[in-house]
């Protein structure tokens, strides 16, 4: 597979750091930017690489060459006037799928397993997608279960309701695309190309809570340094085992109020975007896991859910936090409820304090259960934990469990988390 690399940025936002150089070049920990993509992707098995450029791209074809010095193949498409995100797509030969990316960029990922997500579904595009603490100034995605792309919401254009998944920037991408002929001379990716593809309905999110963030700014350069040095960058990649905080849902993030259907009914606990970003901090993915019989009773359909947690997500996004994925169980047990839905009446392995829900996470983040949490405020809770191997950690004003720890609420827990790492 080849990888073809945006390299063309003015770097407007930059400041002084671009006053003579073009964004690739500026370096973070002594290497340049687009040296950083070319070593990780190398790590990962691509070899060739296309560079677009435009602005300063004798500089970036000085330093880097023919890529030889760096153990691969690199040729260039400059740009002799800009041609938009998508334009020199149109104009380099193409024969295969390729990882497309842009190039003020800074991650590491395991593209084996984006790779076989993609091939498994056959898909034109397969878009690299994550949750951030900025949701509303990114392009947002939803997608079904099975991780198609079913809507698509630029940042000046959202609807009321939004998942906070967002673009990181990174894409597989079907050849097959661009094999037409161009009309005009800027194209924009996400307006002409991924929107035309989406209708295909062969487009797909590959949903991963690695490392990937753009440099875009001094005060990002200056961010991405710390996390490269304390080593955020490389541990977040998938193939090491994941650390993490398995929350409840009502009583521990938002405050309870039986049985909740609607957005409006969701009010966020005090504290607890705070304590979220803390875990983050301190390197732990943070998983709701939680129950909503609502959906078997037939009072709340997966659709009113889907808002809800899309508002949940809002509301934290405002603070700066975010959760990495919500799990829920929409089955109960016990029959003889008017409207209920009878295929989820059923006895199941995923509503706690079975602990299903926790095993399918750990399946997909690849988490070491014996150095995780989970933090609740119930009974049903601990014993989840118990069950999965994890610790448990009650939410209760009183102390009376001794073989449990316990903690006021999640801020208070996050606190003491903080002080134990300090």
């Amino acid at each position: 597979m080849k990888a073809v690399i945006l390299a063309g940025g003015l770097g407007s936002r930059m400041g002084k750091l671009c006053e003579s150089i073009p964004k690739a070049l500026v370096k973070i920990c002594d290497k340049p930017i687009i040296l950083h993509q070319i070593e990780i992707l190398k790590r990962e098995g691509i070899k060739e690489f296309i560079l677009v450029t435009g602005h300063l791209s004798e500089k970036i074809e000085e330093f880097l060459g023919d890529g030889k010095d760096f153990g691969v193949n690199i040729s260039y498409y400059c740009e002799d006037k800009p041609l938009g995100t998508g334009g020199a797509l149109f104009r380099i030969d193409l024969k295969e799928d390729f990882l497309f990316c842009n190039g003020d960029l800074v991650f590491d990922v395991d593209l084996s397993s984006m790779i076989e997500f993609h091939k498994k579904n056959k898909a034109l595009i397969t878009l690299f997608v994550h949750p951030n603490n900025h949701p509303q100034d990114s392009t947002s995605f939803e997608i079904d279960q099975k991780g198609k792309v079913i809507g698509f919401y630029k940042k000046n254009e959202k609807p009321t309701y939004y998942p906070n998944l967002c673009n990181a920037g990174i894409q597989i991408v079907s050849h097959t695309l661009f094999n037409k002929k161009v009309v005009g001379e800027k194209i924009d990716f996400d307006t002409e190309v991924l929107t035309e593809a989406i209708m295909t309905e062969k487009v797909y999110a590959y949903k991963s809570p690695e490392y990937v963030r753009d440099a875009g700014t001094p005060e990002r350069v200056s961010e991405i340094e710390k996390d490269l040095f304390s080593g955020v960058v490389s541990r977040k990649n998938i193939r090491q085992l994941q650390k993490a905080i398995f929350l409840d849902r009502d009583g521990t993030i938002n405050v309870h109020k039986g049985y909740i259907c609607t957005p409006e009914q969701i009010e966020l606990i005090d504290g607890v975007a705070e304590a979220i970003v803390d875990f983050h901090r301190l390197g732990y993915l943070v998983i709701i896991i939680t129950n909503q019989p609502v959906i078997s009773r037939g009072i709340c359909t997966y659709k009113q859910l889907k808002n809800v947690h899309s508002y949940l997500e809002s509301l934290l996004s405002k603070k700066g936090a975010y959760v990495d994925s919500i799990y829920f169980c929409p089955h109960h047990p016990d029959s003889g409820f008017e409207g209920e839905i009878e295929s989820l009446k059923i006895a199941c392995n995923c509503r706690k304090p079975k602990p299903g829900l926790i095993f399918e996470a750990q399946k997909d983040f690849n988490i070491d259960l014996s150095k995780s949490f989970m933090v609740g405020d119930s009974a049903v809770d601990v014993e989840a934990a118990k069950a999965a191997g994890c610790t448990p950690v009650l939410l209760s004003q009183s102390e009376d469990n001794s073989d449990v720890m316990c903690c006021k609420n999640l801020f208070d827990f996050s606190q003491g988390l903080k002080d134990k790492f300090n």
